[in-house]
């Protein structure tokens, strides 16, 4: 018995937020000191490290458990299901609910009963539950479900990775341009059959890398604001994604006993473009590998990095045939892996 996915949906936010947007802006340093180029060379050098050319927002009246439902609704469609059905419900997220003009983040009640709630599901043995995880908050929500199936607790789990980011940056912050909202979800269901979760792998790294990823308050001093923003050490990041998600991948592989030329997709966090690059193409010559061509698609430079819901919502582009470069057919084998606060990084081998 293991966990198959049977619907998988998102949504992909109305407000598009291009890189020119971002002319005006005062960036500064974490001290408060002004950089030395102008925001023309900033983002030109942005753009060459991320691949990011734009992000998408959600328009002021939402909040992350709206788009969250949004997201649920697709993917409980696709798998035609009766949502009074659902045995668990678990949200990956990482903010709660914030409001667009400001204030303290939202968690109680948790994001997942409030989306329970909004789909109008009554049956109470539908546990609802949040997973904060940071980035691969999904993927373990993802794993929670395969236990819970394999455990015989479930038959049916609903899992969603959903995130307003742009509620919790800091606007002179040059790292703000990275991040963006969105929300994507699968429903998994009981199988007995080769299709499912064959191998996963998960860890979480509390050293001086549980503080790679924190909250500050503004790089702008003179404001006095006590609001706290998401801060990052990008290199730190960098260096320790390169050095751990490809362990990860290997591991989930080996438990997987699936031969690494059979791979036909990975599924990576939209983190960063030269970032994800650099872990595919480590991973690879943990095997003597070249990188196979188009293994890894990429939204990132349209949609910017969207936290628990980039895997989620590039793995329902490519199945539902909105990336036509990327085709995923049933028996291959795909994997689905990420890094982010914690510092966790997580990975699961698939076959559909």
């Amino acid at each position: 018995m293991r966990a198959k996915i049977t619907g998988v949906g998102s949504h992909i936010p109305d407000v598009v937020r291009k890189n020119e947007e971002f002319m005006n802006h005062e960036f500064l340093n974490n001290d408060g000191s002004s950089f030395g180029s102008d925001n023309s060379t900033i983002i030109k050098k942005f753009v060459a490290i991320t691949g990011i050319e734009e992000r998408r927002y959600i328009s002021d009246e939402l909040v992350t458990s709206d788009i969250a439902t949004l997201a649920a609704l697709k993917a409980i469609e696709d798998a035609s299901c009766d949502p009074e059905t659902l045995d668990f419900i678990i949200i990956a997220h990482n903010y709660g609910d914030m409001n667009s003009d400001g204030g303290s983040s939202d968690m109680v009640p948790s994001l997942a009963s409030r989306v329970k709630n909004k789909l109008g599901i009554k049956n109470p043995a539908c546990i609802a539950y949040d997973v904060l995880f940071g980035c691969p908050g999904w993927i373990l929500g993802v794993t929670q479900a395969d236990s819970f199936i394999k455990s015989g607790l479930a038959k049916k789990v609903l899992v969603i990775g959903a995130e307003a980011l742009s509620r919790v940056v800091d606007p002179h912050d040059r790292d703000s341009m990275i991040y963006s909202d969105g929300a994507g979800a699968a429903v998994l269901e009981a199988s007995n059959n080769e299709h499912g979760i064959i191998g996963q792998a998960t860890a979480t790294y509390t050293e001086e890398e549980a503080f790679f990823i924190f909250n500050e308050t503004s790089y702008n001093k003179e404001l006095q604001d006590k609001t706290k923003y998401i801060k990052m050490y990008g290199r730190r990041i960098y260096n320790f994604a390169l050095s751990k998600v490809p362990e990860g991948m290997k591991s989930a592989m080996e438990q997987a006993g699936v031969d690494i030329k059979d791979l036909k997709k990975i599924f990576i966090h939209q983190a960063n473009e030269k970032m994800d690059e650099a872990i595919v193409n480590r991973f690879y010559k943990l095997y003597d590998m070249e990188v196979p061509k188009d293994i890894m698609p990429m939204i990132i430079h349209k949609y910017g990095n969207s936290s628990v819901a980039t895997v989620p919502t590039v793995m329902d582009l490519v199945i539902h045939d909105k990336m036509p470069q990327h085709k995923v057919e049933k028996g291959d084998v795909v994997m689905f892996a990420s890094v982010g606060a914690g510092m966790n990084i997580n990975a699961i081998v698939y076959r559909y």
